[in-house]
């Protein structure tokens, strides 16, 4: 696991969006994993940017969210395939064909489920997967409690997911309790993952997940059992961790390596 601690949450979005870039510069024919939320919107906006200027071209790559509420349209300014529209795929040169948002409007959400895993298969499977991570320590709509061997299912919000959430929607309005989302093993079978992670109210999710024991409690915390993750943080999320200046020391050690392999 490669932690990386950055100063604020444009640095954070700054990394990432680079990690991302390099990762479809060295595959044209990347297959990502995509996240929704507050967090990876800076993220989202320097990826525009990038295409833009022609630093990275997603012509051919193929895109799969982790999660959509169940019950909102498909063009529900909450849903989030509209996240994503408005957000990310409106502003490149994907092609949409090949951006996959769970079906929260279905007939048939069960299916549907199944059948994200078997688009996910046809496509040969994520190569990297960008996370965000709920002050619970969800990911996707995983919560604590999650098996952590769980396909793409229909997940219950927890009350703190929910509240969390309650910002997005207008008084009044009604708001989902439920969603589709990939499940922890889902997203355990990508090649490579990328968990970004800004503010203080993340802090202890945080720790939990780097430093605590791998537990259906926090979810994000079986990412210790995979081979290739690197966690992205700012200061103020990191500053739960008790080995902090370890994991600065480390980082600053691989950076140095890596330099040297060059020279």
């Amino acid at each position: 696991m490669r932690i990386v601690i950055l100063k604020d949450d444009l640095a954070v979005a700054e990394f990432g969006a680079n990690y991302i870039i390099e990762s479809i510069n060295k595959k044209p024919n990347t297959v990502l994993g995509l996240a929704t939320g507050s967090t990876p919107i800076r993220l989202y906006e320097k990826m525009m940017i990038a295409n833009q200027t022609k630093r990275v071209c997603f012509k051919k790559v193929t895109t799969f969210n982790l999660d959509e509420y169940l019950g909102l349209a498909v063009g529900h300014p909450q849903s989030y395939r509209y996240f994503m529209d408005h957000r990310l795929f409106n502003h490149i040169d994907i092609d949409k064909e090949n951006t996959f948002v769970p079906n929260g409007a279905s007939d048939n959400p069960i299916a549907d489920c199944t059948h994200y895993e078997e688009y996910l298969r046809e496509k040969g499977g994520v190569d990297l997967q960008l996370l965000g991570i709920g002050s619970n320590g969800h990911i996707g709509f995983n919560e604590p409690g999650s098996s952590l061997a769980s396909r793409t299912h229909i997940a219950v919000l927890s009350k703190e997911t929910i509240s969390a959430n309650k910002r997005f929607f207008s008084v009044g309005e009604s708001q989902p309790h439920l969603s589709i989302t990939m499940g922890i093993g889902t997203i355990l079978e990508s090649r490579e993952i990328m968990l970004i992670a800004t503010g203080a109210n993340k802090a202890e999710a945080i720790k939990n997940t780097i430093e605590g024991p791998v537990s259906s409690s926090c979810p994000a915390s079986i990412l210790q059992m995979h081979p290739y993750v690197t966690i992205v943080m700012d200061e103020e999320a990191a500053k739960s961790l008790r080995n902090i200046d370890f994991y600065k020391y480390t980082e600053l050690e691989s950076q140095k390596f890596m330099l040297s392999q060059y020279k």
